[in-house]
């Protein structure tokens, strides 16, 4: 059986995909209530399962009307998307920014799981034994290679 974490991620991103505005707003207590949860782990599933890096941007309102807005952030289309990647990537690229790339462009079928596996792979910071900064250059280069032959 699936963690509650995991059950939370899918409510929600089922709600997302219905959207047609590609937004979800929520109440914390309310959705914890639904998942006989506590309020904490809403926060936890979204400040850690939806973040820009991952595509999706978060706002949030506290107080008695306070909500949670989720928004997910489309990809350009194909035309387009060298671009995009070229300026997401710049020059450096840490690895948190690159998994959330990676799981970006599979949630976009861009990639399929065996690339977007390799990739995360070929990027880690266990295999990229260098030290800082240049780490982070390394990945940015191979990041762009990788795509850039995936995507050509």
């Amino acid at each position: 059986m699936r963690n509650i974490s995991d059950i939370i991620e899918r409510y929600l991103k089922g709600i997302l995909h219905e959207s047609p505005e590609g937004t979800v707003e929520i109440q914390r207590n309310d959705l914890a209530d639904q998942f006989s949860c506590v309020p904490s782990q809403i926060n936890y599933v979204i400040s850690t399962r939806f973040t820009l890096e991952k595509g999706y941007l978060v706002e949030s309102k506290r107080g008695g009307g306070g909500y949670i807005r989720i928004r997910r952030i489309e990809l350009p289309g194909p035309i387009s998307l060298h671009t995009h990647l070229h300026q997401t990537i710049g020059d450096e690229m840490g690895q948190t920014a690159a998994e959330g790339l990676i799981y970006q462009l599979e949630e976009a079928r861009f990639l399929n799981s065996r690339e977007a596996a390799l990739m995360r792979a070929a990027v880690s910071r266990e295999v990229l034994m260098i030290k800082l900064p240049e780490r982070d250059r390394v990945r940015a280069r191979l990041m762009k290679a990788m795509l850039i032959s995936l995507l050509g």
